[in-house]
């Protein structure tokens, strides 16, 4: 075994390091490379023959992980990203910012001769932009069940400004992008999923409830001409009423989806500079976790994979809405 150890250039962060790595995997000619998050505390060895055997002895460009987490683990994940990415490009990649992929050489090329290394790519919007730029450039895609993702935990009401400003920036500019491939796809196709799916012990998530239902709230009274601006007086009506809920708070599904797509939409039409408007939306996305907590706190990871399904299917259900609105 070797070791290359190098530095790398450019706007420091995760996608500044990706690049480096295509850069390298490239230059040897590699048939297959895979990335893994450095904070993971549940790999194993056969984490990276899971990730590479699907390139090297099937043919697949890209690996996508699939593990079992904690229901309060990922939640920018479970809440935007993969309900909208599924809704948007038909594919059900559960975990399209997952941070641990296996690729082939050939993507390798492909990754490295975008012109996206200045953008909020080279920092956390790697992750969704690789897995949508295979989609929907017609590389053939799978995901690899790993087990438990095991990493340094955070509360998801700690401060993840920036890196839901990243993400969520480089999730509307794919769409914005790909808007001719995405309008028409309805409904699911099927994903090969390699590995084998066994249940695993997870650790539990500390949530603080009372501190995500404060930024809420402050949210939507400081925030209320631009939030009108971006939803409109009705659904920021509906949205007001639920911040002066005490008891039982919970935000329906079908309103966040909606928002979801307005904010879509005012990004795309350029209603105001996209880092004020995705903050913005921070404040919103708090409160839809909170709710989430609140209506899980009592059952299992399955139950909670089932109320993940639900927000599934609304965006699936409302996807007309943006087609329809994007113009």
């Amino acid at each position: 075994a070797h070791r290359i150890s190098m530095s790398y250039n450019g706007i420091p962060g995760k996608g500044s390091a990706f690049k480096a790595i295509f850069q390298k995997a490239v230059e040897m000619q590699a048939d297959a490379c895979c990335v893994v998050d450095a904070d993971l505390r549940s790999i194993t060895p056969e984490w990276i023959e899971l990730l590479l055997s699907p390139v090297i002895k099937k043919g697949f460009d890209f690996v996508a992980p699939f593990y079992s987490r904690h229901k309060y683990d990922g939640t920018i994940t479970n809440s935007i990203v993969y309900p909208m990415t599924r809704a948007l490009y038909g594919h059900s990649i559960r975990q399209p910012i997952g941070g641990d992929f296996g690729f082939s050489g050939a993507l390798s090329d492909f990754y490295l001769k975008q012109d996206v290394w200045e953008s909020h790519v080279a920092r956390f919007g790697i992750d969704i932009w690789m897995t949508t730029e295979a989609i929907t450039n017609n590389f053939k895609v799978c995901q690899t069940f790993l087990g438990a993702k095991i990493h340094d935990l955070k509360d998801p009401g700690s401060d993840l400004s920036d890196m839901l400003v990243q993400v969520i920036a480089t999730l509307f500019d794919l769409t914005e992008k790909h808007f001719e491939t995405w309008k028409n796809i309805r409904g699911l196709r099927y994903i090969p999923t390699f590995g084998f799916k066994y249940y695993v012990g997870l650790e539990p998530v500390k949530v603080n409830i009372e501190r995500m239902l404060d930024i809420f709230r402050t949210g939507v009274q400081n925030l209320k001409p631009i939030l009108i601006e971006i939803l409109g007086p009705g659904d920021f009506g509906e949205i007001e009423a639920i911040s002066h809920s005490d008891k039982g708070f919970r935000f329906p599904l079908s309103l966040w989806v909606r928002i979801i797509h307005d904010y879509a939409i005012a990004y795309h039409k350029k209603k105001m500079s996209s880092e004020h408007l995705i903050k913005s939306l921070t404040h919103l996305y708090l409160g839809k976790t909170a709710s989430f907590v609140m209506e899980t706190e009592d059952i299992d990871h399955e139950g909670a994979e089932t109320e993940i399904e639900k927000i599934c299917c609304e965006f699936e259900k409302q996807k007309d809405y943006l087609v329809n609105n994007w113009n």
